[in-house]
């Protein structure tokens, strides 16, 4: 299950984001999505120099938005090989700041177990497919999924959301967010006039959304 941290830490972390490079060098990292980056790419994104990046990148880490570890990246061991890298990945732990303090996530908690005791499923896969028929377009496909909090990210075969807005909740009640994520995304597609190039489908994997975007002509 993902953590969850205090307030306080929250703040902490919000905080941290407020350097503009810094921010950038989160976004960076998010947009790689389930693989490690290292110092070197992050730079070349950003334009600015490996130690900078470097700087920015752990501080990140000491905010609890990233984590760090090491490998060599040539796939080479031994004496000769080289130090490992220092790579960096978007922290499993989620950052809430609410100011007055505020419980939302308990009551999506127990708005998901009742639909899930009641076999309201069906009813909530309606209700979030209109919802994305109903949401702002947008400027094109991607930006809608970014609006979103998808990070998506074009692929040869289609579009990978690398990151779920509803990770917990999808934790916890696996088949009824991911359902209802399915029929949000399918939606969003269909409300911005987008649905006969792309289409949602299910393709569950570690470290990203439990729904892939495809081109509708590739299977």
């Amino acid at each position: 299950m993902t953590a969850v941290d205090e307030p306080e830490s929250g703040l902490d972390a919000v905080a941290a984001l407020a350097d503009g490079v810094r921010r950038a060098a989160y976004r960076a990292v998010l947009a790689a999505g389930a693989g490690p980056i290292g110092r070197d790419e992050v730079a070349a994104t950003l334009g600015v120099g490996r130690t900078l990046a470097a700087f920015h990148l752990d501080k990140l880490v000491d905010a609890g938005l990233l984590e760090a570890s090491y490998a060599r990246r040539n796939g080479r061991a031994g004496p000769g090989a080289g130090r490992p890298a220092k790579l960096y990945r978007a922290s499993a732990t989620e950052q809430v700041v609410s100011v007055p303090p505020r419980n939302y996530r308990t009551a999506a908690e127990l708005l998901a177990e009742a639909v899930e005791r009641s076999g309201a499923d069906a009813a909530l896969f309606d209700v979030a497919r209109e919802h994305g028929r109903r949401a702002p377009s947008g400027d094109g496909v991607l930006d809608l999924l970014t609006a979103h909090g998808y990070v998506p990210e074009e692929t040869p075969t289609g579009i990978r959301l690398n990151n779920c807005p509803f990770h917990r909740l999808a934790d916890q009640f696996p088949p009824l967010v991911c359902g209802m994520n399915l029929a949000l995304i399918a939606g969003l597609l269909d409300g911005a006039g987008a649905s006969t190039e792309w289409h949602a489908r299910m393709d569950a994997a570690p470290g990203r959304c439990c729904v892939v975007v495809s081109k509708t002509n590739i299977d």
